[in-house]
């Protein structure tokens, strides 16, 4: 059995209102032992808040306890700004 590497496609606006959809959207790989890696593609995201961050710290956390990766790809100009400032790669590899 291969490890699974799923994405996950962000809105354009990532803050609180997009939590219900982003909790949904991970969880299923929390229980799956073949999905090793989840990759959040910012490529869309134009705004992203501190709940946001938030989101993802605990996305993070929960996917640890699982020894699962996550993985940043597409993020630019001032959403990449934000993620930089809050040292989110510190906790998540960029690719």
């Amino acid at each position: 059995m291969s490890d699974v590497i799923s994405s996950i496609r962000l809105p354009s606006r990532f803050d609180y209102g997009y939590h219900k959809q982003f909790s949904e959207a991970y969880s299923p790989f929390l229980e799956n032992a073949s999905a090793k890696e989840v990759v959040l593609d910012f490529s869309f995201v134009e705004y992203i808040d501190s709940s946001a961050l938030g989101m993802m710290v605990l996305m993070q956390k929960k996917m640890n306890e699982k020894n699962k990766k996550i993985k940043i790809k597409g993020a630019r100009g001032a959403t990449q700004e934000i993620l930089n400032m809050a040292n989110m790669q510190k906790l998540f590899e960029f690719v």
